[in-house]
């Protein structure tokens, strides 16, 4: 087991086990307050899942809820995908960590809207959470795939002049582009500081039915994450300083894998 492990080693199993059991506890609390919503009037419900003062079992829920995308972020990012490049930046590790959580989020986004869709046709009970949740959790999911793209050098470049620069081009070419993103950083924080750190003492609100804290935690997390994309920038360019000269074609962009699974589907539908 440990011979697969990317960078847990001997806690990958404890790690796993930690996943296992988090994500049991949070299915049978969810179950008993969804039966309990059935039951009683005093019912619980996603209304004060985002306001758990006075209400033990909606923060126990949360720290579950928390510590189970937790471990499994950490459970996951010790593989590596197929198509995916292996670590070698100081920074990559936490990245790969987010990058399963941007991976779980999107399947929570599924599992909302299909709830929503049930109810709504299927029983006519339409939520008055569902859409704004969505977007809550997109938000987040948009802005981590953004550090992810930086890890795995898989955000847009063109690279018609840079494969015909002399290497210590290239590298000047890579400093430069660095130092622009560490400006913008530098000034979207300074900018964005004061506003960001207003909203989200004051937890500001969607001004909705439900009225999730969308702006009061979104403005900080977009500080938050574009600084981490810079320094998962920082991480590549120290990361890429010594490696030899890479040339690119459109042959790049052909994910063989992929492929190949696409002919077996194929092949076997016949």
């Amino acid at each position: 087991m440990q011979n697969n492990s990317l960078w847990l080693g001997s806690m990958r199993r404890p790690i796993k086990l930690a996943m296992i059991g988090f994500s049991a506890l949070t299915a049978l609390l969810f179950v008993w307050l969804a039966i309990n919503t059935i039951i009683s009037e005093d019912a619980i419900g996603m209304h004060e899942m985002i306001r758990p003062a006075g209400r033990p079992v909606v923060t126990v829920m949360l720290f579950l809820i928390i510590a189970t995308l937790l471990s499994a972020s950490l459970y996951l990012s010790d593989t590596k995908g197929v198509i995916e490049q292996e670590p070698s930046g100081f920074f990559d590790i936490i990245s790969l960590v987010c990058s399963r959580l941007a991976m779980i989020a999107v399947g929570l986004i599924v599992l909302v809207m299909f709830f929503e869709v049930v109810s709504r046709y299927v029983f006519s009970r339409p939520t008055l959470w569902a859409n704004e949740l969505s977007l809550w959790i997109a938000s987040f999911v948009f802005l981590l795939a953004g550090q992810y793209a930086m890890q795995q050098r898989s955000h847009i470049r063109i690279y018609v002049v840079y494969d015909i620069m002399p290497r210590w081009m290239q590298k000047t070419a890579d400093v430069i582009s660095v130092g622009l993103i560490c400006t913008f950083t530098l000034a979207l924080v300074w900018g964005g500081y004061n506003d960001a750190l207003r909203r989200f003492l004051r937890m500001e609100t969607f001004g909705t039915a439900w009225d999730p804290p969308i702006p009061g935690t979104v403005k900080p997390a977009i500080l938050f994450i574009i600084v981490l994309v810079t320094i998962q920038a920082v991480s590549n360019l120290i990361a890429d300083w010594n490696k030899a000269p890479e040339h690119h074609s459109a042959a790049d962009d052909i994910d063989e894998v992929e492929i190949e699974n696409i002919r077996r589907t194929l092949e076997g539908d016949k």
